[in-house]
């Protein structure tokens, strides 16, 4: 039997409700070795304490050793002799560094907190099953050897009450080895997700690439975009981890002359926003004619023009600096990034998609926003360029359309067209495959979780299907704090909790006739 702590909770789930249904005493001790079957959690609370207490030093190292010295240079007066771009330059390049170590340093603190509260999931779980496994025990003692053929014609009323106290003992152990697995499972998870997450945000980690200096890859990593409602830096990176390996592996296959042309690129540029989606772009797969095309299109733009052309989803975020958990809208100049321009079209599947590819390729975004020039600034003209791409993408995915020579307007799209259209529109620009699971179950979504967590904090989209009174298509987009954010292609960005996504409460990032998560689409 597979050891790993959602599959150990599903299989708890099944012994009891397998002892509870027994109806004879057969039945019931098959029940009770099926519960014993369950491997103990597995784990030394100890040695994971003793990571935690290394992350703990770290954060002192981190703290007195760099910190602080990046304060303290931060704080002292640039000399004189810096002037004008050079002494901006070095201001960027400072606060980067102040950042950076500010980063570093809470890093390895929420390092510390994960790896603590996994050893407490793991101690308080074999803690808890070390009993209910005796119970289970005591109860199969109780129960003897298995009837045979005969026996079980005739079962005398003193067996039947020996039956049903041991089904209640054996229904205790099996209870309290499940709340150990649950305990477990949901410390674990709680884990990987924190713990990749930590992982997607050592960020110029990611860009390794000849001819970079550690300047360079500091200041991409760090650089953010802030659109006109002032978003937090730390939930707005330009680039995503995933970018930055990216972008740092085209660099290193790129000819010479290319690599030096893009070189050029880079150094002509007027902020390290716009160097940034320059490194985007490429991370995107695009090739050097698309990217002449798009620098020469971006060249001199203010971040705030960048920030509206180049991005669907800006998190925004409270008076806490929070991500803000109530639905957001998500629109270019009023006009929302919404199926059929209006919502009214039944195009989910295909709008989600466009969407999520436009926040991972700013050529793309770009195109929709910008129009054939990457100039222009108007509303009215995008939406008819979105719309006009969400019908190609329904179309490519086999969608059903209505009219008498079914030409009208969009009506839905199987789960083969869904699944042909995600791994098609997204798997250039993030570099991955994309493959569906089914979700028939709380437990084949819990199971789900850590890969989808993983993926959006590497900055790949993840399509989900939901369903309830029809179907309707919606992405993940990011994760925070046992939080989801999901992008739903009404035009609107939402929070969710993982429980919800669990439990059948997706509705909450759309309405309530579409409350349970049926499907999603993981990069492999």
């Amino acid at each position: 039997m597979a050891e790993d702590t959602t599959t150990r909770r599903a299989a708890l789930a099944g012994a009891m409700n397998a002892i509870d249904g027994a109806g004879s005493k057969n039945d019931l001790i098959a029940a009770i070795d099926q519960a014993l079957a369950v491997p103990e959690p597995k784990g030394d609370p100890a040695a994971i304490e003793s990571a935690a207490n290394a992350y703990k030093k770290a954060v002192d190292h981190c703290r007195f050793e760099v910190e602080e010295p990046v304060e303290h240079v931060a704080a002292e007066k640039l000399p004189q002799a810096w002037e004008g771009m050079a002494s901006v330059t070095a201001q960027q390049v400072v606060a980067a560094a102040g950042r950076a170590a500010e980063q570093m340093t809470e890093a390895f603190q929420q390092g510390k907190k994960a790896l603590e509260c996994l050893a407490d999931g793991v101690r308080a779980a074999q803690r808890e099953d070390g009993p209910g496994r005796s119970e289970l025990l005591r109860a199969r003692n109780m129960l003897g050897g298995a009837d045979g053929f005969f026996d079980g014609m005739v079962e005398k009323d003193a067996e039947e009450e020996e039956k049903e106290r041991a089904r209640e003992i054996a229904r205790a152990g099996a209870k309290a080895r499940h709340t150990a697995a649950v305990c477990a499972d949901d410390a674990a998870r709680a884990a990987a997700r924190d713990l990749n997450k930590l992982a997607a945000e050592a960020r110029s980690g990611h860009l390794v690439a000849k001819g970079l200096s550690p300047v360079d890859r500091l200041m991409l990593a760090d650089t953010a975009m802030v659109d006109e409602k002032g978003a937090a830096r730390e939930y707005n990176e330009i680039l995503s981890a995933n970018d930055l390996e990216r972008s740092g592996e085209r660099l290193d296959s790129m000819s010479p002359a290319d690599r030096a042309e893009f070189q050029r690129m880079l150094d002509a540029s007027r902020s390290p926003e716009e160097r940034a989606y320059l490194m985007k772009a490429l991370a995107a797969g695009h090739d050097m004619d698309s990217m002449r095309d798009f620098s020469q299109k971006i060249a001199g733009k203010d971040e705030a023009w960048l920030a509206r052309h180049l991005t669907p989803v800006v998190t925004e975020v409270d008076a806490n600096g929070d991500p803000v958990q109530a639905t957001t809208e998500n629109a270019f100049k009023g006009q929302k990034w919404v199926q059929g321009g209006d919502g009214q079209e039944a195009s989910c599947v295909a709008s989600s998609t466009v969407n999520a590819r436009a926040m991972v390729d700013p050529v793309y975004a770009l195109g929709l926003t910008g129009g054939p020039d990457g100039q222009e600034d108007d509303p009215d003209a995008f939406r008819e360029r979105l719309v006009d791409e969400q019908h190609r993408v329904h179309d490519e995915g086999d969608g059903s359309r209505g009219g008498f020579f079914e030409n009208g307007p969009p009506t839905g799209m199987d789960d083969e067209g869904w699944s042909e259209v995600a791994d098609n529109e997204l798997n250039s620009p993030t570099g991955t495959d994309y493959e569906r699971q089914d979700l028939n179950s709380a437990d084949d979504r819990r199971g789900a979780l850590p890969e989808i967590e993983r993926a959006v904090s590497e900055g790949k989209p993840v399509p989900i299907k939901t369903t309830g009174d029809g179907g309707h298509a919606l992405v993940i987009v990011g994760q925070e704090n046992g939080m989801l954010q999901v992008h739903n292609p009404w035009g609107e960005t939402t929070w969710v909790s993982e429980e919800d996504f669990v439990n059948g409460n997706m509705d909450k990032a759309s309405d309530q006739r579409f409350p349970d998560a049926t499907g999603v689409h993981i990069p492999k």
